[in-house]
């Protein structure tokens, strides 16, 4: 029996994994650079350097770790509308009673960003 692993990815590799993830997954949410930048504690034009993979984020730093959770709402989110990028950006800029607020506002701080994830985590796998 002859099993190969597969190596892990490097540092550049994860870093340049999570910049295109989190760069497609904002476009599909509608979030524009400002609100992304707001996200991930960098400037506008960090964001527009990501597009382009002229930045890549680096694991560890905390935008990294930011961008990781904002990849994650969109996941959770996508699998509760099933794939509707139109549904996810209402979602995302029309106010939520649970919430008490836009979520898209709701992201740009870290328990903001937490409280958003945990609802939709919630929301799609209730007990």
């Amino acid at each position: 029996m002859n099993i190969q692993v597969k190596p892990s990815f490097d540092a550049a590799e994860q870093g340049r994994v999570v910049t295109k993830a989190v760069v497609s997954a904002a476009d599909r949410l509608g979030l524009n650079a400002a609100r992304v930048a707001d996200v991930l504690g960098v400037s506008a034009p960090t964001v527009s350097r990501m597009k382009r993979l002229d930045f890549i984020l680096e694991p560890g730093s905390k935008a990294f770790e930011l961008a990781v959770l904002l990849i994650r709402v969109f996941r959770s989110l996508d699998a509760i509308v099933g794939g509707d990028d139109g549904v996810a950006r209402g979602w995302m800029r029309n106010h939520n009673e649970a919430l008490d607020a836009v979520p898209a506002e709701k992201l740009t701080t870290i328990t903001g960003l937490l409280d958003v994830l945990a609802y939709l985590d919630a929301r799609r796998a209730p007990i």
